[in-house]
């Protein structure tokens, strides 16, 4: 016996649906006493909320398609102004017949033309006797139309005479759309997020054919011990399940586990999964690269590319400022001689220690360096990479002057270098902004400005191979 009841409906159709709709019995149990019979009046409008992947579109579009109602489904991200949004619904109402399955374009200017076009499409379609719904998903966008547009579609039924139920689907609540003149208020229902145990139950039900379920389960287990506390989401859920359960199926592959060897097969994947966790959301590799990457790396560990930190997009030539910071942070003045003078002549080796007789300045931290200084070992390293009509700077600039010939150029243009100029100082800004640079102190001292680099290593080296530059080479730590 299907937990649902319908008289209208037979109980094969009720059994596809309880088994389509897994953790939302109550929900859709709701739906169906609402929605009553064909013919019957629904309410005018109904208005669903919940967060983000709580069942809300997928239950929606599989109830009016396994009990077979005419219905319109509408996106309104996609039809992004109130135009866009009448037409495709006008569109969408047209295909309901057999005949036309594509509906042709109908103009729609106004919601009073909606209104007249849609009463002429129902007595078109037959659909008199019959409720029709319109579905309007991600309608939060509606706020940001016409005025008239969220009343006008609340009483659609009253304006049209016709039986029209208006389902609203939505992940903030109704307070935040009633209109400050009034309106005719919804049918509201909630849809609340999927507990951990409605999470296990709906992925489990995906399982692989050639595995048991209680193999899948036990990994479905595994998987949300270590990503429920970080997404709950379950389209991300259900992503993440199917990318690492090859990894997970390895040793029962290799004959070196059975199936119900749970130790084994999680201390198989437990590195794995944790650095997938670093990765949620952000769809930075393709799912072929990912088990591509997993082929080839033998340490899970150790896979490479999966940090958002690792494909920063920084212009060009910001990339060079960031890396010259970073220099400036992390050596010592009295090195730069050594490092980005080209004709340094000789330098006696017990000006610098050998590296286990000095503390280390990376576990030191960055130290705060002048403006001057950056500009000096950024003209140092780009001089042989810039072209010479590069246009990152704005007056022209040599380091060789310090920071007071610096100033004497920008009050004097024409004295300055054809070559290098003078750094766009938005650049910087830029660069603070996104917190890889802090600034020390206050930009209005006399002495300048000062700033300290905040990224790591591993993200400065990762920035500095997309340029070809190799910052160990220039590093004191590492000599």
């Amino acid at each position: 016996m299907p937990n649902f009841e319908h008289p209208q409906y037979p109980e094969a159709t009720l059994l596809h649906l309880e088994s389509m709709v897994p953790c939302r019995e109550s929900q859709v149990s709701s739906l169906l006493s609402i929605f009553g019979e064909r013919e019957h009046f629904s309410f005018p409008s109904i208005f669903i909320y919940g967060h983000t992947s709580s069942g809300k579109t997928y239950v929606m579009q599989t109830l009016l398609e396994t009990l077979e109602l005419p219905h319109v489904f509408v996106n309104c991200v996609e039809c992004f102004t109130s135009r866009l949004l009448l037409e495709e619904i006008l569109t969408q109402l047209q295909s309901l017949s057999s005949e036309n399955k594509h509906g042709s374009y109908v103009p729609c200017d106004t919601f009073n033309d909606f209104v007249r076009l849609f009463k002429q499409e129902i007595i078109t379609q037959d659909l008199q006797n019959q409720t029709v719904y319109i579905v309007l998903d991600k309608a939060e966008q509606l706020r940001e139309m016409e005025a008239n547009v969220l009343p006008g579609f609340l009483r659609l039924q009253e304006m049209t005479d016709r039986n029209v139920t208006v389902i609203f689907l939505s992940e903030i609540v109704w307070e935040l759309f009633r209109p400050n003149t009034g309106c005719l208020e919804p049918f509201t229902l909630y849809f609340p997020d999927y507990s951990i145990g409605n999470l296990q139950k709906i992925l489990s039900h995906y399982h692989p054919p050639e595995y048991s379920a209680d193999f899948y389960a036990a990994y479905i287990n595994i998987l949300l011990g270590v990503f429920y506390t970080v997404c709950r989401d379950l389209k991300e859920l259900r992503h993440l399940a199917a990318l690492n359960f090859t990894k997970y199926c390895e040793p029962v592959v290799r004959g070196e586990a059975n199936e119900r060897d749970t130790r084994r097969l999680w201390k198989n994947i437990e590195s794995h999964l944790k650095k997938a966790m670093q990765t949620v959301y952000l769809r930075e590799i393709s799912s072929s690269q990912w088990e591509r990457i997993q082929q080839d790396d033998g340490e899970p560990g150790h896979l490479k590319g999966l940090s958002a930190h690792a494909h920063v997009e920084l212009p060009y030539y910001s990339k060079f400022l960031l890396i010259a910071a970073y220099l400036a942070s992390y050596n010592p003045a009295r090195t730069d001689k050594r490092f980005f003078l080209k004709h340094h002549g000789k330098i006696k080796k017990t000006n610098f220690l050998k590296k286990h007789e000095k503390t280390s300045n990376h576990l030191l931290g960055p130290k705060p360096f002048p403006l001057d200084r950056l500009l000096a070992i950024l003209y140092s390293i780009v001089d042989n990479k810039v072209a010479p009509t590069a246009n990152i700077f704005s007056q022209a600039y040599s380091p060789r002057d310090g920071f007071f010939g610096l100033m004497h150029d920008l009050q004097d243009p024409s004295s300055c270098l054809p070559t290098l100029g003078l750094l766009s100082y938005g650049r910087i800004t830029s660069l603070v902004t996104l917190q890889l640079l802090t600034l020390v102190g206050h930009d209005d001292q006399l002495d300048g400005p000062k700033y300290k680099c905040t990224v790591s290593l591993d993200f400065i080296r990762a920035i500095a191979r997309t340029v070809n530059f190799d910052i160990i080479k220039y590093l004191y730590d590492f000599l």
